[in-house]
């Protein structure tokens, strides 16, 4: 966990202790040398979970050192400098001047009549803050991210017919080149009823057909193109360039994001991600960047059933041979070019009645490009290939995807592939090691593939002379070592839809914010944890818009009454420290009286402990909106102590201390007195309120 005082500790779990005469819940914290810190649960805001470096190689701070303090103060300094340059492109474009697109017209609304899915609550969002953007003074630069297969394709293409439809170029850029083939297709198709010509530069185009292209994008011939990094190219010159769609711009190379960057100040951007956003750097984000997230699942998609297990030759035939009998479409990841022909030979024999294809990144530009046609074009059955397939594809009828060695593949990979799968209305399996609109993932023998091959080679005996048996590919007990072991699990049990914006908060959170922000910022967020970086993130765009920052006020409540969760209440301890951390991040009274019913209704009548908890939280998030540092109760008085920050005029503070009878006296400069009553703690409790709330 990261206390933001002292920094990254281990959490060693909930004890209930003794203080000042009454039970008490504390968390255990465990800091270098021998350090330990028992934080009161009232504190919980305190500190969150550490997301950062894998959680086992994070060192632990020392607590009272300096250390700490120094590597947050350089984390500010670095966000606040990222923070500086997005605030700097967003005043640049908010003072560029462009000709202003026109509102919808009929073409337009013929367009997107012609898309055959009904679009989703925030997909229509998203179009409409796309629209909204183009059709105002200033260049758009918006982010659209959705989880896989959500429709943020669909965005674009209104888009860019909008930007079409008022006489302006479109480019779109995509990091790979069967991405852009695919993404050709789309746009051809979808554009073909109208007077458009949509054109494709990549390297699966001729030099010829390439030199066409560029000509055409100079005299606005060419109205929408579709292209990778070549685009960026200096011989590549637009006749009214518009609008640029970027497809997962983190792919692209520090040369490449820096001519999109000069773009971005004077032509309209849209940028498409299927990186999950976690809410926290949403909200961090806000003001900075034009952000549009796609939560909402498409209607009548199910979820994709995944599999993990062991190379085996009666499993991926059946999966095959089911895939195909509902038919459908199979993709056979496996992310080797040296030994993708005898995998692919190896499906051939084991499924004869299946036409399988091969395609990788190393063929040449026409091979590869007949390979992609034939499979999307349903003239093949099986794609055996590597992780070209990773980006975009949208092959509906593709609903198995068997993926080899998925002990290899990262988090995000493994779900991106898995994206491949399931946009169709009918279960699909992703089999790692296995198949279905399902991944598959296989473990190989004990000896790697290449190696065998090396092998070979030392004892001077040609490889393609010997034939070694796939049945051989079985996994080697123990073979996976325990990262590999938790993200196949964590991709096995997140079937459900939506599930990327879950795995935002395992792996991808932090993979999600480099790739956000700048691959630079890995670093540091992994030295301060997470949920802290988006924390400081949020206060530096804030001041530097000029909106007030002051420091949040955390009250210390200390009322002499016994306000816990015990355990013979709620038995579970997880439960406790969950309920724990939803009471301290209690914003108000209606919240309050919700987790009051709540508890009621999960654990039946909550016994005196707990309504005094209740009202402990009541009185600090009233505290809080005072600007109240503590307050203190015991023996007929009450101590009120206020930060400098407080919204609490001192001629407000004058009334209270002035009214006859009101027993509050001026103790010093920000703290006052009062008499309370020695009573029940109800009795205690409306008096500190009352006292509270005439301050207010």
């Amino acid at each position: 966990v990261v206390h933001e005082a002292h920094g990254i500790g281990r959490y060693h779990g909930l004890r209930t202790m003794a203080a000042e005469g009454r039970d008490a819940d504390f968390l255990l914290l465990e800091y270098a040398e021998g350090g330990r810190l028992y934080l009161p649960v009232e504190r919980l805001d305190l500190i969150s979970k550490y997301m950062g470096a894998p959680s086992v190689a994070a060192r632990l701070d020392r607590m009272g050192g300096g250390a700490w303090q120094r590597v947050k103060e350089s984390v500010r300094a670095a966000v606040r400098q990222m923070a500086e340059q997005l605030l700097r492109l967003y005043a640049a474009r908010s003072v560029a001047e462009r000709r202003i697109f026109s509102g919808d017209t009929p073409w337009q609304r013929e367009f997107e009549a012609a898309f055959r899915f009904e679009e989703t609550r925030d997909q229509l969002r998203a179009i409409e803050d796309t629209k909204r953007d183009m059709e105002g003074p200033r260049p758009m630069d918006r982010l659209v991210a959705g989880d896989v297969g959500y429709g943020k394709t669909e965005v674009a293409l209104r888009a860019a017919f909008k930007a079409v439809a008022d006489g302006r170029q479109v480019a779109v850029l995509v990091p790979t080149t069967v991405l852009a083939q695919q993404h050709f297709h789309t746009f051809s198709d979808r554009f073909s009823p109208f007077p458009t010509r949509v054109e494709l530069l990549s390297r699966f185009r001729s030099p010829r057909e390439q030199k066409a292209v560029v000509e055409g994008l100079k005299t606005g011939a060419v109205d929408v193109v579709i292209g990778t990094h070549r685009l960026l190219s200096k011989d590549v010159a637009f006749r009214d360039l518009g609008l640029l769609v970027v497809d997962e711009e983190h792919r692209f190379g520090v040369t490449h994001k820096e001519r999109i960057k000069q773009l971005r100040t004077s032509v309209d951007v849209l940028t498409l991600t299927a990186t999950p956003i976690p809410r926290t750097l949403y909200m961090s984000l806000a003001g900075a960047r034009d952000l549009s997230v796609i939560e909402t699942p498409p209607l009548d998609r199910l979820p994709v059933e995944t599999v993990v297990a062991g190379f085996d030759r009666k499993v991926i035939k059946e999966a095959i041979d089911r895939e195909l009998q509902r038919g459908g479409q199979v993709f056979f990841v496996h992310n080797r070019i040296q030994s993708l022909p005898s995998m692919t030979s190896f499906v051939r024999q084991l499924c004869p009645q299946a036409r399988v294809v091969m395609g990788h990144g190393q063929m040449g530009e026409r091979e590869l490009e007949a390979v992609m046609v034939k499979f999307v074009d349903g003239e093949a059955d099986v794609l055996v290939s590597t992780a070209i397939v990773e980006s975009g594809l949208d092959i509906p009828a593709s609903n198995t995807i068997i993926i080899n060695r998925a002990d290899r593949f990262g988090l995000a990979q493994l779900y991106q592939l898995r994206g491949r799968v399931g946009r169709e209305p009918r279960p699909a399996f992703q089999w790692s090691d296995l198949v279905g609109r399902t991944v598959i993932s296989f473990a190989e023998a004990p000896t790697p593939w290449q190696c065998m091959l090396t092998v070979l080679r030392t004892h001077g005996v040609d490889p393609a002379r010997v034939t070694i048996r796939r049945d051989l590919l079985v996994p080697a007990a123990g073979s996976l070592d325990e990262t590999a072991q938790r993200r196949l699990r964590v991709i096995e049990e997140m079937t459900e839809l939506g599930a990327g914006f879950q795995l935002a908060m395992r792996d991808l959170e932090i993979r999600g914010a480099g790739n956000l922000l700048g691959a630079e910022q890995h670093g540091h967020i992994a030295a301060v944890g997470f949920d802290l970086y988006t924390k400081l993130l949020a206060e530096a765009v804030r001041e530097l818009k000029g909106e007030p920052v002051s420091a949040s006020v955390d009250p210390v409540i200390t009322v002499g009454v016994e306000a816990l969760l015990p355990e013979e209440y709620v038995p579970e301890v997880n439960q406790r420290l969950a309920i724990y951390q939803r009471l301290a991040d209690v914003g108000d009274d209606d919240e309050v009286a919700q987790m009051r019913t709540e508890l009621a209704d999960r654990f039946g009548p909550p016994p005196p402990a707990v309504v005094a908890l209740l009202d402990v939280v009541g009185l600090r998030v009233l505290s809080r909106r005072l600007g109240v540092e503590r307050l203190e109760a015991g023996g007929g008085r009450a101590l009120v102590t206020f930060a400098p920050s407080t919204p609490v005029t001192p001629e407000r503070i004058l009334v209270v201390v002035g009214r006859r009878g009101s027993g509050v006296t001026m103790r010093k400069e920000f703290t006052l007195e009062a008499m309370i009553p020695t009573g029940p703690w109800e009795a205690v409790r409306d008096a500190l309120r009352a006292l509270l709330e005439s301050l207010a």
